[in-house]
């Protein structure tokens, strides 16, 4: 095998600023997180329940810091090599595929495990209270931590090896994450209790995620039980997909470093202005916007940042827009039919919540990747340079780029409108809370952005920014979820209530009156602090673009 890149990779991350900073946060992390629960009268309950709180926090605190890092590093160990042209040394180097893919994923794994080793001191604290098993307990959750380490690293690698940019590596990554750790539970989760064989498919399904392996070990039972016993063997489950995942990624991931993935020839093509009538006609009805139809000049209104914006990324092209619009719209179609036609078995607030939960995911996982760009991207390739030059103004800078960002965050929010608007013609009470949450997911996208903006403007490389962006906004609204899967147990009403006050997904469910969240109230408080962190992220941005703008 390739020792030298295992080296080369291992050694290259130690040495960043970045690495440290993340081995100092985790370090950190992990001791509030035994101090917070720790006996303050130096005195340990017979009956282990103490103890036991404590390594449930711990347990939830390592797999949320798992969840938002690890696919942050293998993301981009491919698509870097190729952005700066060292993979064709690699690739046609003497060693063979199977060895560059194992010395690149050893390499990260090895610094991935060194944060699940900081982690040792707090478990090891844990156990030292008494109450909890060292082998049906503890070992069990490193094995299921570990294999979330080795198999979030395939998955990311693969991203890595489709992805053209950083970027996008990072966002597919991401997105893969989310889908895998929480979007498969939840058809378990409404499905649960019911006869017939889509009930036993997702409860298969949900095994897919490490978040009911953990709540198991963890004496928590299963997400939204409801009362119902959950299926015990979640765990071993959980281990035998993993299993499978890691090795088909892998094998995906090796087939495609070869010669081929350097040399990837595309169709010329054909300008529609250019075909025949008959062919232009075609394309007018099966596409609403044409990407092969030259565009029109940038009008005298129209701010020149914000049109070169659209027409150099991906997400940016209307075309591709539209995609994701139409993707979002038949979703909540799909939720619309739901609640007409299972109002009495869900009810219409279940359907709201489904609702929320898929705007907060197309939120996450599309805006860091697109905000924190804004800037970073343009001084990493010294395009920065090029705007300082022009006749520009920096407000009209900062100005057309948050557009280009903000119109495409209200387009994916107007597609997830249908299903409200049947929601409120279903049950008219409910227009008022309709109305709270958009303005909760109004401020969590606006948030997003600037958070996304303000971190890009702080950062020289476009994937350092990202991550840093996906970090923050995963901590702030899935992180703090942790803490409501411990209510009543692990943690005290007030408690959740604090933490989820500045969680604005938390604040819509609340007001939508989702199941387990009606004892919670988060509103109007979540809206003063969504206020205070955008002022905040705005005067960063702004300083920043000041600061940035000024003569060298």
């Amino acid at each position: 095998m390739g020792y030298a890149i295992v080296e080369r990779e291992l050694l290259g991350t130690m040495r960043t600023g970045r690495a440290f900073a993340l081995q100092v946060a985790t370090s950190i992390a992990f001791a509030v997180l035994i101090v917070s629960r720790w006996p303050g009268n130096a005195t340990v309950e017979l009956s282990g329940a103490q103890a036991r709180e404590v390594f449930r926090l711990f347990a939830y605190g390592l797999l949320a810091i798992l969840l938002l890092l690890v696919p942050a590093f293998p993301a981009t160990s491919i698509v870097n090599e190729r952005k700066r042209g060292t993979l064709a040394l690699l690739l046609t180097s003497p060693l063979p595929a199977w060895s560059v893919y194992a010395g690149k994923a050893l390499g990260t794994l090895l610094f991935a495990s060194l944060l699940l080793a900081l982690s040792v001191p707090a478990a090891t604290a844990a156990y030292a209270m008494g109450g909890i098993s060292f082998t049906a307990e503890v070992l069990p959750l490193y094995a299921i931590l570990g294999a979330v380490l080795v198999q979030y690293t395939a998955l990311a690698m693969l991203a890595s090896s489709c992805a053209n940019s950083t970027d996008a590596a990072l966002r597919s990554a991401y997105g893969l994450v989310l889908l895998l750790a929480l979007v498969s539970l939840g058809p378990h989760y409404f499905l649960q209790g019911k006869p017939g064989v889509l009930p036993q498919i997702a409860e298969w399904l949900r095994c897919v995620s490490p978040v009911p392996a953990v709540m198991e070990l963890a004496g928590h039972g299963d997400v939204g039980a409801f009362g119902l016993g959950a299926a015990a063997g979640t765990p071993g489950r959980f281990l035998i997909f993993a299993g499978v995942s890691i090795a088909a990624c892998a094998v995906l991931t090796i087939a495609r470093l070869n010669a081929f993935l350097l040399d990837r020839p595309r169709p010329q093509g054909i300008v529609t202005d250019d075909r025949s009538a008959a062919e232009r006609w075609f394309r007018r009805c099966v596409f609403l916007v044409d990407p092969q139809r030259r565009k029109r000049g940038i009008g005298p209104l129209a701010n020149p940042v914000m049109v070169k914006e659209f027409r150099t990324r991906r997400f940016g092209r209307f075309h591709w827009l539209l995609r994701l619009v139409a993707v979002s719209a038949i979703v909540s179609l799909l939720l619309t039919y739901a609640a007409t036609s299972g109002t009495i078995d869900w009810g219409v607030e279940t359907i709201g919540g489904m609702m929320v939960v898929l705007q907060v995911a197309l939120i996450i996982v599309l805006t860091p990747s697109l905000g924190a760009s804004l800037i970073s991207a343009e001084r990493e390739s010294g395009g920065w340079e090029l705007l300082r030059m022009t006749p520009l103004t920096a407000a009209s800078i900062l100005s057309g780029k948050l557009a280009s960002v903000l119109s495409t965050l209200l387009l994916l929010m107007l597609a997830t409108l249908p299903g409200y608007l049947v929601m409120i013609w279903i049950h008219p009470p409910l227009r008022w809370q309709v109305w709270q949450a958009l303005i909760c997911l109004g401020w969590m996208a606006l948030l997003a952005m600037l958070l996304s903006a303000a971190v890009g403007s702080l950062c020289r490389r476009t994937a350092v920014a990202t991550v840093v962006s996906y970090g923050l906004l995963g901590a702030g609204c899935l992180g703090t979820m942790l803490f409501w899967l411990g209510r009543g147990t692990s943690f005290s009403h007030s408690t959740v209530q604090s933490v989820l006050t500045v969680n604005p997904m938390a604040a819509a469910l609340t007001i939508i009156a989702a199941p387990g969240f009606t004892a919670y109230t988060l509103a109007p408080a979540n809206w003063w602090w969504m206020g205070g962190l955008c002022l905040a992220c705005s005067a960063v941005l702004l300083v920043q673009t000041w600061r940035l703008t000024r003569p060298q």
